[in-house]
C-alpha cells in the first residue's frame, strides 16, 4: 500500500452510496486531503471515522501539493477526496496527481458516486457520445460567449452550476438555444427530492419558478440534429 495516492469517490446526498472498499481506505491511509473542513467533517463523523486531514483546494494548491508529495515519496499513503462525488471533475487535485505522476507514485481511482454518469443514465435519452463542458464562467459576457460556442456544437451537452444558480443558467440558455430547446435537469440527485425534469427548457424553466428549484443539479442540452 505504500507510495500511492488513492482518489476516493464519495457520496453526492445519500451517505449509503459509498463503497466498503472507500471506508476502508479512508480509514486507513496515513493522510486524508480533502477540499474543505465541514463536508469532511461531517462525512467522516457519519461513518465514525475519526482522524486528522489535510486540506487541498483552490486556494492552496500549489503550496500543499509539493508538501504532500515529499510525505509520498517517504511511504507515506494518501486518500484525497472532494466534498462530493468523484474528485478531480472540476476540483482541485490536478496538480497534485501531475506531481505524483511524475515523481513515480501511483495513483489508484476508488469508483463511486458520480453526478455526471447518474444524470445521463437516467435521463432517457441516447448518451453513446456526449459533450462534457463542465462549469461556466461566472462572469456574465464569459457565460455567453461559452454558451453561443456550445449552441455550435450538435451534441448532447452536460453542463454544471452551482445550486443558487439554477434559474439564471436556465433563463441563459433559454436566451441563447430557443424556448423549444430540449434538455433534462437532473436534480438533487440521490436525495429523497431528486427528480429528471425532461422537455422543452421553456417548461422547465416554468417549472423551476414555480417551485423555487434550488439544489445540486446536472443539465443536459440535447443539441443534437
Amino acid at each position: 500500500m505504500k507510495n500511492k495516492l488513492y482518489l476516493v469517490a464519495t457520496p453526492i446526498g445519500d451517505y449509503k452510496d459509498i463503497t466498503f472498499r472507500a471506508v476502508n481506505i479512508l480509514k486507513s491511509v496515513d493522510i486524508l486531503i480533502c477540499e474543505e473542513i465541514k463536508p469532511t467533517r461531517r462525512l467522516l463523523s457519519n461513518f465514525d471515522i475519526s482522524r486528522d486531514f489535510i486540506l487541498l483546494n483552490e486556494h492552496n494548491e500549489k503550496e500543499a501539493a509539493p508538501e504532500i508529495l515529499e510525505l509520498l515519496k517517504e511511504g507515506e499513503t494518501a486518500a484525497l477526496i472532494s466534498d462530493a462525488g468523484t474528485p478531480l471533475f472540476s476540483d482541485p487535485g490536478h496538480y497534485l496527481v501531475e506531481l505524483c505522476i511524475a515523481a513515480g507514485i501511483e495513483i489508484v481511482p476508488i469508483p463511486g458516486a458520480n453526478s455526471l454518469i447518474l444524470s445521463l443514465i437516467g435521463s432517457g435519452l441516447d448518451f453513446e457520445k456526449f459533450y462534457y463542458f463542465g462549469w461556466l464562467s461566472p462572469k456574465k459576457e464569459i457565460r455567453r460567449k461559452e454558451l453561443l460556442q456550445l449552441k455550435k456544437k450538435k451534441d448532447l451537452i452536460a453542463i454544471m452550476e452551482t445550486p443558487y444558480r439554477l434559474r439564471k443558467l436556465l433563463t441563459e440558455v433559454q436566451s441563447v438555444f430557443g424556448k423549444n430547446q430540449w434538455i433534462v435537469l437532473a436534480y438533487k440527485l440521490t436525495m429523497p427530492e431528486e427528480k429528471f425534469y425532461r422537455g422543452k427548457i421553456s417548461e422547465i424553466l416554468k417549472i423551476a419558478d414555480s417551485k423555487k428549484l434550488k439544489g445540486e443539479f446536472v443539465l443536459l442540452v440535447d443539441n443534437r440534429e
